[in-house]
């Protein structure tokens, strides 16, 4: 929030103290705000942040009628349509139905979870780069999706793992940051190492195991929404239907814990209690999205950042970061489908070709605040 913003807020805030005796529908919203007013309850809604959100679910829906569209069968928009329904040729319909709308909406809901888990952590350390697969915590969950793949060989085992492993590599960087410090490179640093340890073990587990069960852990490694379990897809929506509304209720405290911690408790905000939510928050939509698509690396870090870059500095971009990452998802697996068929790129591997230049760029272009 800049010194403009603040400014405004004050004057607005003055307005609405100055005038005790005028009622709540009187009174002007602050500058870049609706007021929405029904049954005595009133909303500011700010109008930027609207307009971002309707925007980049535009730009989702058009790309998820491409993903739905193209392919080795290439179907017009019309008979995506038909199939949809449950009309039109047979085929088109089981094409769709069967096979690339499943895959779609793993790639809505595990590219949310991720670019939501990434705006958290990143507003909670105050660190751009502090993605929960910079710190370790996609690692630890595909560590323990991994082992459990190859000593458990049930369906329900890795979203349980995957859960266990994120919380525990979680628990390890924030205990080794000067005892669960969220702030600065000594957080970034021990969540790399945890990270590495974590990557370690993985590839120690694939090199005990016969061919046959490494190959069915290889996937978990590189990030992929083929083959994908319905169950964990199913434990998945839940989470983020669970999640995203949590992360909403949490939005004003996140937007004063981007300050220091004096400033913050004097907007009224327990910063530990808070920390130990928003982390909580993080680690299980992080887990629950490597349970489905293994480690996809990248989408915490551009999820938020394009949302970021297109919203306001006045708040969290929750809403705007979850839009944001599904896109990235959806777009990122379409071309690999597409790029070498009909061999397919795993979508882990697209969104690191992508990402590597990006997160150079944010490393080597002027520092910017997360205030």
């Amino acid at each position: 929030m800049n010194m403009e913003s603040l400014e405004r807020f004050a004057s607005w805030r003055s307005t609405l103290t100055g005038s005790g005796a005028a009622l709540a529908e009187d009174i002007p919203p602050p500058p870049g705000h609706w007021r929405l007013a029904a049954g005595g309850i009133s909303l500011l809604v700010e109008r930027r942040a609207l307009w971002v959100g309707a925007l980049l679910l535009l730009a989702l829906l058009v790309a998820s009628l491409a993903y739905l569209a193209l392919g080795t069968g290439r179907l017009t928009p019309p008979a995506v349509w038909q199939a949809l329904t449950g009309h039109g040729d047979p085929v088109a319909a089981f094409l769709v139905q069967e096979l690339r709308l499943p895959r779609l909406v793993a790639a809505w809901l595990t590219g949310a979870a991720f670019a939501l888990s990434g705006c958290l952590m990143q507003t909670l350390a105050r660190n751009r780069l502090a993605t929960p697969g910079i710190i370790g915590i996609d690692n630890g969950a595909t560590a323990f999706a991994v082992a459990s793949v190859v000593g458990l060989a049930t369906s329900l085992a890795p979203p349980v793992m995957a859960l266990v492993g994120g919380a525990t590599a979680a628990a390890i960087t924030f205990g080794l940051a000067s005892g669960g410090d969220t702030r600065g490179y000594r957080f970034i640093v021990a969540g790399i190492g945890i990270g590495a340890v974590f990557g370690a073990v993985t590839q120690l587990l694939l090199s005990q195991v016969g061919i046959d069960s490494a190959n069915a852990a290889y996937p978990w490694t590189v990030g992929t929404l083929n083959a994908r379990s319905g169950d964990a897809v199913l434990v998945l929506a839940g989470g983020c239907a669970i999640g995203l509304p949590l992360a909403i209720m949490l939005a004003r405290s996140l937007g004063n814990m981007r300050f220091s911690d004096a400033i913050a408790q004097g907007f009224g905000v327990t910063l530990k209690r808070r920390r130990i939510q928003v982390l909580t928050l993080a680690v299980l939509l992080t887990a629950l999205a490597v349970a489905v698509a293994g480690p996809v690396g990248m989408v915490g870090l551009i999820g938020p950042e394009i949302a970021r870059s297109l919203s306001s500095s006045r708040g969290v971009p929750l809403v705007a970061s979850a839009l944001a990452g599904a896109l990235v998802m959806v777009l990122s697996d379409l071309v690999g489908r597409l790029l070498l068929a009909p061999i397919e790129l795993p979508v882990g591997i697209v969104t690191a070709i992508v990402g590597g230049p990006w997160l150079l760029w944010i490393l080597l272009r002027p520092s910017r605040s997360l205030v």
